[in-house]
């Protein structure tokens, strides 16, 4: 049967997928045409960009370095692989700020924002959109992102107050749907609140989604569906409708072929 709709995943961690053949096969079934597989490190990275070269024209790099990996001793190495090979990429991502003890414990705020603005003056120098994490930190992750003097950027995932939204909005940046779309408060009211225009949708696969014990289940990058019939639902508009603007939203952000 012929999918229905054309999607694109704009952030998904293919390289940490059990099953990755499986898992673009099931894409393409719903109607997968595009994913922008997302970098967390120096290992990752170059993951990402073998993966880009298996799957031409279908799996898009985006190079980072997530917050929740960074070490002092390893800034030069991963700064300089991502300046090395940005013209390979669509994006810088997977980058930002966590604000989690958990996360501060390894890195405090100070080196990752040290890191953060290593990762946007790349990403300004070569026109590159930004993937940007900002748990427990919107209002931050914000500024530095205005400050780099990014035109383009995505804020994953976002479950921030509704303050620094209008402002990401104001901006032009963009806001992406992940499946917690169907039971998560926050990120429902940042959907909501998020204009047509703005809104991308990804999956952030592999990552598991929990609501309690009513669901859990790990994601891979047909999920991206849920994300798309959740958002739907939200904004009170067709599932094909918002498959067109959101998948054109992407192509347009990334230059997607």
């Amino acid at each position: 049967m012929a999918a229905l709709y054309r999607l694109v995943d704009t952030h998904a961690h293919l390289e940490e997928m059990a099953d990755l053949e499986k898992a673009i096969t099931d894409a393409r079934r719903v109607g997968v045409t595009a994913i922008v597989a997302v970098g967390s490190g120096l290992a990752s990275n170059a993951r990402v960009l073998e993966l880009a070269g298996l799957y031409p024209d279908f799996v898009y790099p985006a190079l980072g370095w997530h917050p929740w990996y960074i070490r002092e001793d390893e800034i030069d190495a991963n700064l300089e692989f991502i300046r090395a090979n940005i013209g390979q990429a669509v994006a810088v991502g997977e980058v930002g700020l966590d604000y989690h003890k958990r996360v501060r414990e390894n890195a405090d705020k100070a080196l990752q924002k040290r890191v953060l603005g290593g990762l946007l003056k790349i990403a300004a120098d070569h026109g590159k959109p930004a993937l940007i994490h900002s748990r427990y930190a919107w209002r931050d992750a914000f500024d530095a992102v205005a400050a780099a003097g990014l035109p383009k950027a995505v804020f994953h995932w976002y479950t921030g107050t509704s303050g620094v939204l209008r402002d990401i909005v104001v901006k032009g940046y963009y806001l992406s749907v992940t499946p917690a779309v169907e039971y998560h408060e926050e990120h429902r009211r940042a959907v909501k609140e998020t204009p047509l225009e703005r809104l991308l949708l990804e999956t952030d696969s592999p990552v598991v989604y929990r609501r309690g014990t009513e669901l859990e289940y790990q994601s891979n990058p047909a999920c991206v569906i849920r994300s798309l019939i959740g958002a739907a639902i939200l904004k009170g508009v067709r599932d094909a409708e918002l498959a067109e603007i959101t998948t054109e939203n992407a192509r347009g952000l990334f230059e997607l072929g």
